[in-house]
């Protein structure tokens, strides 16, 4: 996300079209239901790209609602059983703050340090058995962050995140400097590098699916290139679980 560096807010609200003081009001939360007219003018005023924008309209609650804090949700009965029915890629669920919901059992060997219940944010900083899977780990970190900032929206007040946040900001240092950034970016799939502990280096594919009807659960699946290295060490991986009693 592109940011205007030094505008006063009488210049962002000039640009808008809108008056300083409602500006203020919506900068200081007196005012949670701007028009979707209005924070897209405040989104060109600042010059924010797609994420950028979309996020914001997630903040100004046009996007979804926000819902009540609940214990980890429940994968729907028939993603579980499609998970489980994916027997030749590593498939698993997480929700929408990043708890691992879900996976089959060529995900859990492929990432043997995460089991059901883990979140994933809290282990990408805290845990060094899953930093030294990823050999590009800043660059794998940032874009979880940023991810995660997006898909709460306007949830980004939950009790829930609250904590998780103000733990890592208070124990971590890179996480703090990653998080303060407050960098958005959707992220739908991509490759990923992956060392991992017996079969040494991964190159991995990897799509990231929304599942409708829940409140922010995704898919995510690994695939390797027909044909390569890594596909053969994914096979060689299925085996072992196959074999496995």
């Amino acid at each position: 996300m592109r940011r205007v560096r030094g505008l006063r807010r009488e210049e962002v609200a000039k640009l808008a079209a809108i008056s300083l003081d409602y500006y203020v009001r919506l900068e200081q939360g007196r005012n949670d239901s701007p028009s979707p007219q209005v924070v897209d003018a405040l989104a060109r005023a600042l010059r924010l790209d797609e994420d950028g924008a979309r996020y914001l309209h997630k903040l100004a609650g046009h996007a979804r609602t926000a819902v009540a804090d609940t214990d980890p949700p429940e994968v729907p009965n028939g993603i579980g059983l499609l998970l489980q029915g994916l027997r030749e890629v590593p498939a698993f669920v997480h929700g929408k703050y990043l708890d691992l919901l879900a996976a089959n059992p060529l995900a859990e060997a492929l990432f043997p340090s995460q089991r059901i219940g883990v979140n994933l944010l809290r282990a990408a900083f805290t845990d060094p058995a899953v930093r030294a899977m990823y050999p590009e780990w800043d660059t794998v970190v940032a874009e979880v962050v940023a991810n995660a900032r997006l898909v709460v929206g306007a949830d980004a007040r939950s009790e829930r995140l609250q904590a998780l946040v103000g733990e890592l900001r208070a124990t971590n240092d890179d996480f703090r400097a990653i998080w303060d950034r407050q960098e958005v970016k959707e992220t739908t799939g991509g490759a990923r590098t992956l060392h991992h502990p017996t079969l040494g280096d991964l190159e991995l594919m990897y799509e990231k699916l929304y599942i409708t009807g829940t409140d922010a659960q995704f898919l995510v699946i690994h695939h390797a290139v027909p044909g390569s290295e890594s596909e053969a060490k994914l096979a060689t991986l299925r085996e072992s679980v196959c074999s496995s009693p």
